[in-house]
């Protein structure tokens, strides 16, 4: 989590910057599934479009156990539920 721990730093810092706003979209967008222009991602320096790679692959990890922690939730609530 550490790429996603470092944009909110970023968009902490000063929302105003071009990597700011392209992170606060990007994160609104997979949050939302609002669209989200992916060129410009590739208009962002090197070393911020990795950044935007990384976040992605985090957010991609996070949500597949995301969903597996909902489904055992729901697994473990229908077990111990007395229904016969």
């Amino acid at each position: 989590m550490q790429a996603i721990k470092k944009a909110k730093k970023i968009i902490g810092r000063d929302i105003s910057t071009p990597l700011a706003k392209v992170l606060s979209g990007l994160i609104v967008s997979l949050e939302t599934d609002e669209a989200f222009d992916i060129k410009q991602i590739f208009d962002l320096p090197n070393d911020d479009f990795e950044l935007v790679l990384d976040i992605l692959k985090e957010w991609k990890i996070d949500r597949f156990y995301m969903g597996k922690a909902k489904t055992f939730a729901a697994a473990y609530f229908a077990k111990n539920l007395n229904v016969s």
